[in-house]
Order: structure tokens, then sequence, then C-alpha cells
């Protein structure tokens, strides 16, 4: 392997994204993949080079093995998270890390929301195989390699946690121009507080899933039902005093909307859609989860 300094840098530099991406699906939190990948490079600036034939393989090995230490260390945070947990929302910008739809599809579905709670239930180890084979494709041969795991483990690893996954989350197939045209509608309806606009939009059994962390107002336990979610909506907004503007962006892989109060990140809406009604809505109100929206209010 090259020992040139500036060589090594582009080395890891043109890996980054992918490794951030892995740290990212693993930990649901920007900070804790950024110390991941951190330490990753400070590894890889102190490893035997000889010991090192391939690049990729060794800083995906120690990333992923990074990743799984962090995990293991931050479940008792979640475990005594007050209230719903989300991922800290990322704006998705694929570029030419998906040079066509179907991989750029498949991207955004390993890194929305849905799929991030659900692998939250799976063992790190599951995590770990789940987001190197289904979100990057990586052969279960390397897996096995990073994990220090055999081939045939990682492929029982892999079934379990795919069977998870699929188990635990929804499906649904939606135009992108759909979801965004729904998410404004019920932006609109939701900011009117008109309950009536609002039920119209609400799958029967919708849920509304809010993530405060105990740092802000927002519902402690997962609300169900038109009725429930629309009242509270409804509520929310005749009772809001502050200035209130939105941006319109792309976070984890889907349309999402921005809420801003007196110029700062105050929340963050996603929607879920099935049949062209609203099946979830994700809130977002954990200030230390809206940290990295502070320039966009700025913007």
């Amino acid at each position: 392997m090259p020992t040139d300094t500036d060589t090594l840098t582009e080395l890891f530099e043109e890996h980054r994204p992918m490794l951030l991406g892995v740290a990212y699906r693993m930990l649901g939190r920007t900070a804790d993949a950024e110390d991941v990948v951190q330490e990753a490079w400070l590894r890889w600036t102190a490893a035997d080079r000889d010991a090192v034939r391939e690049p990729r393989a060794f800083l995906v090995r120690i990333t992923t093995r990074l990743a799984i230490d962090r995990l293991r260390q931050t479940q008792a945070r979640r475990e005594s998270y007050i209230g719903p947990w989300l991922p800290e929302p990322v704006v998705t910008d694929f570029g030419p890390a998906a040079p066509d739809s179907a991989e750029r599809a498949l991207l955004a579905d390993s890194v929305s929301f849905a799929v991030l709670v659900v692998l939250e239930s799976l063992s790190p180890l599951e995590r770990a195989v789940f987001v190197l084979r289904e979100a990057f494709g990586f052969p279960y041969g390397e897996i096995a390699t990073a994990l220090d795991r055999t081939e045939a483990a990682v492929r029982q690893l892999a079934g379990r946690a795919r069977r998870h996954v699929d188990e635990g989350r929804p499906r649904y197939d939606v135009d992108p121009a759909e979801r965004r045209d729904l998410t404004e509608q019920f932006l609109s309806a939701a900011a009117g507080g008109d309950l009536g606009e609002l039920l119209a939009l609400l799958a029967p059994d919708v849920r509304l899933v809010g993530d405060s962390g105990g740092k802000s107002k927002a519902p402690l336990r997962i609300m169900e039902s038109a009725d429930k979610v629309g009242r509270f909506l409804a509520a929310v907004a005749r009772n809001g005093e502050a200035a209130y503007a939105v941006r319109f962006l792309e976070l984890n892989g889907a349309p999402a909307v921005l809420v801003l109060a007196d110029g700062k990140p105050d929340s963050v809406f996603q929607i879920e859609i099935r049949d062209g009604l609203v099946q979830c809505v994700y809130i977002i109100r954990n200030p230390d989860k809206l940290q990295g929206f502070a320039r966009l209010a700025d913007a």
C-alpha cells in the first residue's frame, strides 16, 4: 500500500462518503458516525502498510467494527430515552454514489426512518450485516472477513435480519412527486388546523411518531387512529404562537419539511403514504437532532 501522506489522505477521502453512510445507518446519529469515521482515519494512518492489501476492505472492516462497539456503548442511552426514538434526520443527496435510479432507490430505502427504526431492534451484528449487504451490496465473503465470522454465519445473520426488517417495516411504493404533493396538502391542512381537511388525508389507522427526547413538546407515546392524530395536529395549529416558516427538502431519502419558529429550527415533519393517504407521520423536535439545520435557517 502507498505510504505517501497525500496519497493516504486521498484514498481515505475517496471512501469517506461510504464510510459515513455505513456508520450512520449503524448508529442513526450523525455525530456518532463522524466520531467513528474519525477514529477509522486515525487507525488508517497508524496501520502497518505491509498488512493492508486492499484499502477499501480495510477501511470498511475498521469502520464497521468501531460502529458495532459504539452501538453497544449507546444501547443503555437508547433504553433510557424519553419517548419514541427516531434517527437524526440527514439531508440526502446521493449524487454520483447512485448512478441509476434503481441504486438510488435502494440507498434511499436503506436510510429511511422506517428502516432505521426497525434496525434498532436487531443485534449489532445483524445490523452490520444488513447495512453492508442490503445498502452497499458487499459480498458475503467480504462481510465475513470484516466481522471475523464464517461466510455461513454471515448468511444466517443476513437472512434473519432481512426477515425481521421485512416484517417490521411498511413497504409503500409511492412516486416522489405524489409524495411531495401530499406532503404540501398535509402541511397546509395541519397549519390551518382544519380537522375535516386533515381527516380527509389521513388513513384510518394512521400513526404519529414524535421524537422530543423529553426536551420539547411532543407526544411521549405513538399515537394511532385518524381521529387522535387529526385532533392532535389541529390543536397544535390552534395553540401556535411563534412565527413559523417552512422549508421543503429531502431527508433520509424522501420529501420532508423543516419548520422554523422565529427563524430557528423547531421540528422536522415527514409522512409515509399508502393508497393516496397518510399512513404515518414522523415529527422530530429533539433540539439535539436539529442542530445541523441551523445553517438552513440563515440561508
